[in-house]
Formats: structure tokens, C-alpha cells, sequence
């Protein structure tokens, strides 16, 4: 079975256009590997590119040069240079991510928001609204919520929310930036708990993690981003 996740000397740099054109270098020659069933943590200090990696592997930052190759559908992708339509098809079946922020559309149920990634890979409406009802009640959302707009929960009801819908998918590769954030120490544990079934089941986790007992909870290992800065300092 192939790595499910291979970065191989990627580049990246900023262009500041309000600032005559100035480029500010993110990472250099940055290139690991997650294998199925494996958290990594990405380390290191605020500003040195650790969610500007995240979103380079998700595909919403280009690279300047080298490759983020996906196992998908038992073929290698290349997400660098893999064309919008392959992208999204790779972040619908494979690639899952869950940001520190939670972005749906207005007047959407919570339960919904949390079902419609099932939802758009042919799941029924039934299946994927029991499996979203499952998750938001494994991570202490209280049932009245759920037929309301996530708008107008608390930052930590939103970040429950998110979780649930990352998690709600088979993907066999997960990114979480800050998962945990906005969360009280009861749902910490319920996440850190969630995590290792995604690793029990055979996924490859990436994230990010400034809360130290979470990370060393799921850390398989930590992977110090310092080293691929070419600024050598936090920004």
C-alpha cells in the first residue's frame, strides 16, 4: 500500500504587491511522509508556516515548487500541479481538513452543515443525518442546537460542529489546524479520543496543535517546521 501522504521538497515564498513587489519566504525544501494509521504534529514557533503548509497540501496555497503527492483511489496526485477539477475530487473522497474557523451558509442547520460531506458522495440523507446526530452528541452538543444555525452558537458549539463535520467522512488523510482551540478540557478529550479511532482505522493525520497536552496525547511525532524556514525566526 502506497504512503498516503508524500511532501517532497516544496517551496514556497509570498509575493507583497503593496510593498513593491517584495517576496517573503515561507518554507524551503520542506519533504516528510504520514503513513497510514500516523499522527504528525507540525512544530515549531508562531509564524515560522505551519498552517501555510496545512493549506498548501490542502491545495488552497500554490507551491513554488515541489510536490505534495496524494494516495487517491490507489493512484498517485500530485496536488502541486493537479488541475481544480482533480482537486476537489481528491478533497471529496480522500483529503479531509478541519480549520480553526467554521464557514456555512447562513440559516443552515448545524446537523446538516455536519451531514453534507456524506451527502456529497452519494450517501442517503438518512445514514448521513444519524452519523451527524452520532458525532454532535459524542462531542457534548446539546440536541436543541442542532436544528439551529451554527451562526449563532459560541465559539467553542461552532468549533464542535467543525469537528463533526471533518470527522464525519472515511478520508484516509486528515489535516486539523487547531481542532481544539476553542474547546473545554471535557471536549479536548472527546477529540483526542476521535483521533485515535481515525488511527486505529488506518488514517494519516497532520495537525497542529499549541494546546502541549493534546499534541503529546496524539503525536506520534512532531515535525519541527522551523527547519525548513529560510528566516531561521518566527515571523
Amino acid at each position: 500500500m502506497a504512503t498516503p501522504l508524500v511532501v517532497s521538497e516544496v517551496h514556497k515564498s509570498f509575493t507583497m504587491h503593496l510593498r513593491d513587489g517584495i517576496r517573503l519566504p515561507v518554507v524551503a525544501d520542506v519533504s516528510f511522509s504520514v503513513a497510514a494509521g500516523e499522527c504528525v504534529v507540525l512544530g515549531g514557533p508562531s509564524g515560522i508556516g505551519k498552517s501555510s503548509l496545512l493549506k498548501m497540501i490542502y491545495g488552497n496555497y500554490a507551491v513554488d515548487a515541489g510536490q505534495i503527492l496524494i494516495n487517491h483511489k490507489d493512484r498517485i496526485v500530485d496536488l502541486a500541479t493537479a488541475d481544480p477539477r482533480t482537486v476537489l475530487d481528491v478533497r471529496r473522497q480522500t483529503l479531509g481538513y478541519v480549520s480553526q474557523f467554521l464557514r456555512t451558509v447562513p440559516r443552515v442547520a448545524a446537523i446538516d452543515v455536519v451531514a453534507e460531506p456524506l451527502l456529497a458522495r452519494g450517501e442517503s440523507q438518512s445514514v448521513a443525518k444519524q452519523r451527524a446526530a452520532d458525532l454532535l452528541a459524542q462531542l457534548n452538543l446539546p440536541e436543541e442546537l442542532w436544528q439551529l444555525p451554527p451562526a449563532t452558537f459560541s465559539g467553542g458549539e461552532q468549533q464542535r460542529v467543525n469537528i463533526a463535520r471533518g470527522f464525519i467522512t472515511d478520508h484516509t488523510i486528515l489535516l486539523l489546524d487547531e481542532p481544539t482551540a476553542s474547546l473545554d478540557a471535557r471536549n479536548r478529550g472527546v477529540v483526542v479520543e476521535m483521533i485515535e479511532e481515525k488511527k486505529k482505522a488506518g488514517v494519516a493525520l497532520l495537525g497542529i496543535f499549541h494546546d502541549t497536552e493534546v499534541r503529546d496525547s496524539v503525536a506520534d511525532r512532531i515535525l519541527d517546521v522551523s527547519k525548513f524556514s529560510p528566516r531561521k525566526t518566527a515571523a
